[in-house]
């Protein structure tokens, strides 16, 4: 007897939706199923294509069309499959490693989304070295995120109406462009913005003036000259990174003004040392606050800490009023974390008053570690905070290696607790496992 077609039977948007689920390739040799599958894998609404996967976005390559795409044939098949597609495309992601004479083949390909008229996000890790993208203006995108691409706006510009999200991640984009790109797409809720530099000779400089920014992501480099957050009243989450680790000298004054300007409205912060460290040589007002911060994530390397560095970290939690949550993460090498300057520790073993968090509203100090052979350097901080944090609640070490020295971390926390009264839960956890242990 022969087996029903179960799969055909099922809603055509049911199908669809599995469809989309498959590699493309895949999904295209479903065509072959039948005369009422010939053309279903043509109304996918996703397309996530390329050969070099980065970060965790594209890790998934199982939307490759060819597995070695070569000179212009890879791309003139995505642009074939992109011109088949009869549904609306509402996402798509390309990813490669593009030669010059595919510039113009790419180019053609973004002419011919702009024609489908119903994309909504789109992404664009291109690897040019040499070429440039003229960025047509999509009407309907949503979310933009480009990464390695030399990006060039037409004479005819008229922003993105609906973007909501934008991320800049090592482009190259002149300072024009780049002021034309952020401020005629009026509705930003997102900003993201890592390693990029100007077309040219110049630096890069950022106004922002954005009424419904919320999130803002910074990244300070050798090729920036200027961020300042001229009018953002709805910007709740800030997170910022320094990544010029010999020269924090020049950008101490614009990791403040970009603290400062953003300090209003924020309830949630996440900063890397480099960032503390350049606030050290910074000449810092006595009278900051972030009057709405509730959460702070911090990356701290405690072996190179000195006594500024230390005076920039109280600082800035002495101008934290009602801070609620805390993560540190520790960023030390396994071989050297036993090791924390004794200056270091006679500051982190002081008592503070007058730190407004840690009298009323610091519940929950997080701090984590890849490694758990820096008992030291994490007994150091657990210790600063169950002295200083009166409300405390909850102190978390969390780690991922040495589960051999954890009994030498208990012993060390239970100590501290005695010595400092404390009354938070102390708890030590291992994140590999996902197995907490109470510290009594």
């Amino acid at each position: 007897m022969e087996e029903a077609d179960r799969i055909s039977s099922l809603p055509q948007d049911v199908i669809l939706a599995i469809l989309s689920r498959l590699p493309l390739k895949d999904a295209i040799r479903t065509s072959a199923l039948a005369r009422s599958w010939r053309h279903l894998w043509t109304f996918r609404s996703r397309l996530r294509l390329g050969n070099y996967p980065y970060l965790d976005r594209l890790g998934d390559t199982s939307d490759i069309y060819s597995s070695d795409p070569v000179a212009s044939s890879w791309i003139e098949r995505v642009h074939h499959v992109v011109s088949s597609l009869r549904g609306p495309l509402l996402h798509f992601e390309l990813s490669h490693n593009f030669s010059s004479h595919q510039f113009s083949l790419l180019q053609r390909l973004l002419d011919l989304l702009l024609l489908k008229g119903s994309l909504e996000s789109l992404l664009l890790f291109c690897l040019l070295d040499r070429g440039v993208i003229n960025l047509p203006s999509f009407h309907s995108l949503k979310k933009l995120e480009l990464r390695r691409c030399r990006i060039v706006l037409p004479a005819d510009f008229r922003g993105f109406d609906r973007l909501s999200s934008l991320t800049l991640y090592n482009i190259q984009i002149s300072n024009d462009d780049l002021h034309l790109l952020i401020h005629l797409s009026n509705n930003l809720t997102t900003f993201k913005a890592m390693f990029f530099r100007s077309l040219g000779d110049q630096l890069v400089s950022i106004k922002l003036s954005l009424p419904f920014l919320r999130y803002l992501a910074f990244g300070f480099c050798r090729f920036v000259e200027k961020v300042e957050v001229v009018s953002a009243p709805c910007l709740k989450q800030a997170k910022i990174r320094n990544f010029m680790f010999n020269n924090f000298q020049k950008f101490a004054s614009m990791n403040l003004e970009l603290l400062t300007s953003t300090a209003v409205t924020v309830s949630y912060l996440n900063l890397n040392f480099s960032v503390l460290k350049s606030l050290s040589v910074a000449a810092l007002p006595l009278n900051f606050t972030f009057p709405r911060l509730r959460q702070l994530k911090l990356r701290l390397t405690i072996r190179t800490m000195n006594k500024r560095i230390y005076d920039a970290f109280i600082w800035l939690l002495r101008g934290i009023l009602f801070l609620e949550e805390l993560h540190i993460k520790v960023a030390d090498n396994a071989s050297n974390t036993n090791w924390v300057d004794v200056q270091m520790i006679e500051l982190f073993s002081m008592k503070y008053d007058g730190l407004a968090c840690l009298d009323k509203t610091l519940k929950s100090v997080i701090i984590g570690m890849e490694d758990l052979n820096g008992v030291m350097t994490g007994i150091t901080l657990a210790k600063f905070f169950m002295l200083n944090g009166r409300v405390l609640e909850l102190m978390k070490v969390a780690y991922r290696i040495g589960s051999e020295v954890e009994p030498n971390m208990i012993e060390e926390l239970q100590k501290a607790k005695a010595t400092t009264s404390s009354k938070a839960n102390v708890v030590i956890l291992r994140q590999k496992e996902n197995v907490t242990v109470n510290v009594k």
